[in-house]
């Protein structure tokens, strides 16, 4: 009974904190519907000469505001938890949804919106699959830690059908676009509601010296029952604080470059630019344009529809079928098969990976490199999107294809199997050689300046 009360509970919290991801989602979804509805364009009073910047500043400015957030939370996930985080940042993300819901009739209280609306995510992109990697038992941890990704797919799924929905259904108006971007509030309301009925994550209330507290809540995630499986966990997890304590109040960013973190944070970084490199990112964003511009025509929000459900699909591993209605179009089939493919692979991985390859002492700082470089190339692949759209057309897709052949190499060569490892071990499978173990000695020795000597060691070795 323990274990399957266990196995329920970590899978609702991974759902609880993986309305992060929906809202995130829904926002990523909606967007690309909602610029294109002429109830919009006329309340905010741009011309189509000044679509394609509207549609680019709207987009790219959510992921600067991201950006931002996964520093900014940093601190407050150190300080007060990974649960607390997520709970400052579903209110962020509310605030910013309001603003932008409001008819101001300028662009700027909209755009504001979406910055602030970026802090928010980006807050909730860091702490995710933070919190999720230090709850969740190695043996479930891939599969419930690629949540991330499935409920990315079904908020992305939700919006292009309500962007449809209040194409077809609702008379051109005001409260056509504000339907759509107010049911953001969903997610931001459910992750809300959702953390304050979880525990806080157990490894932090650990490192905070609150151990019986986080013996609860190591316990309450696993079933509720004392087990010696519970006590030799929650004895890892202590080795694992107390070795992280002995050097941890000298820790700062340049530790990051040091050679025993340096490869993990290379994978952290080009990883996340991989994710997008595939295109996809561009896809969900732009669908409904990229759509229309590959013949869809006047079809092309019931198209991006389809196109949604497929990404559901891909995630949960469902058979790939296509419908009559709209399988005309080769072109379009093949983004589907993209879709698919993608949300089976390069979708949940990165962010499972880079929560997993830190040790505990970088965890913190590695997870929000990783998060923030997503958003910086996220705002780079949304700027320039919709002009290659409009100046190269078909030959942006040729573009792609070319970095998925590259990305091949990339995985095969440069990332690591971290698979049935816990968090404790993965200083072995990525810090095992011996240049990487006489820094770590040198660290342990000499506490007084452990990031110069780190520095001059390894650049001796090498």
């Amino acid at each position: 009974m323990g274990r399957k009360l266990g196995l329920f509970r970590a899978a609702y919290l991974v759902s609880a904190s993986c309305m992060g991801s929906f809202a995130f989602a829904f926002d990523t979804g909606v967007i690309s519907g909602v610029l294109s509805l002429a109830s919009f364009q006329k309340d905010f009073g741009y011309t189509k000469a000044q679509m394609t910047n509207v549609n680019s500043n709207a987009v790219s400015i959510l992921q600067a505001g991201a950006f931002f957030g996964c520093f900014f939370v940093s601190p407050i996930a150190k300080f007060f938890g990974r649960r607390t985080g997520l709970i400052i940042s579903s209110i962020v993300f509310t605030i910013g949804t309001i603003l932008q819901v409001i008819n101001s009739g300028t662009l700027g209280t909209f755009y504001a919106g979406r910055v602030i609306a970026g802090l928010g995510i980006g807050a909730a992109t860091v702490l995710i699959p933070m919190y999720s990697a230090e709850m969740l038992p190695k043996e479930i941890r891939g599969r419930l830690g690629a949540c991330f990704q499935l409920f990315f797919a079904i908020g992305v799924m939700i919006a292009y059908w309500v962007t449809y929905a209040v194409d077809k259904d609702q008379s051109p108006g005001t409260n056509q676009w504000q339907t759509a971007l107010g049911l953001q509030l969903l997610g931001s309301t459910l992750l809300l509601v959702g953390m304050c009925t979880v525990k806080e994550s157990a490894r932090w209330l650990a490192a905070r010296g609150k151990l019986d507290q986080a013996r609860e809540s190591l316990k309450w995630v696993r079933g509720g029952e004392e087990t010696e499986e519970l006590q030799k966990e929650f004895d890892e997890i202590l080795a694992g604080i107390e070795e992280e304590a002995r050097v941890k109040e000298n820790l700062t960013f340049k530790e990051l470059l040091l050679p025993v973190n340096r490869y993990r944070l290379f994978i952290a970084v080009t990883i996340q630019l991989s994710a997008q490199l595939t295109g996809n990112t561009s896809l969900a964003y732009y669908a409904t344009q990229i759509f229309s511009s590959v013949g869809a025509g006047s079809a092309a929000k019931l198209v991006t529809g389809f196109f949604g459900l497929v990404k559901v699909c891909g995630v949960t591993i469902f058979q790939l079928f296509v419908l009559d209605r709209i399988g005309r179009i080769a072109c379009i089939i093949m983004t589907y098969a993209e879709a698919f493919s993608y949300n089976m692979s390069w979708g949940p991985l990165p962010w499972l990976y880079v929560g997993e390859i830190f040790s505990s002492r970088t965890r913190e700082l590695g997870v929000t490199v990783g998060a923030a470089s997503q958003w910086l190339f996220n705002f780079m692949m949304s700027q320039v999107t919709p002009h290659a759209i409009n100046n190269i057309g078909w030959r942006m897709f040729l573009m792609f294809a070319i970095f998925n052949y590259a990305i091949i190499v990339y995985s095969w060569f440069v990332l690591k199997e971290t698979s049935r490892h816990s968090l404790e071990e993965m200083q072995e499978v990525f810090g095992g050689g011996p240049k990487e173990k006489q820094i770590e000695r040198a660290d342990h020795e000499e506490h007084a300046e452990p990031v110069s000597k780190e520095t001059k060691v390894g650049s001796q070795a090498c």
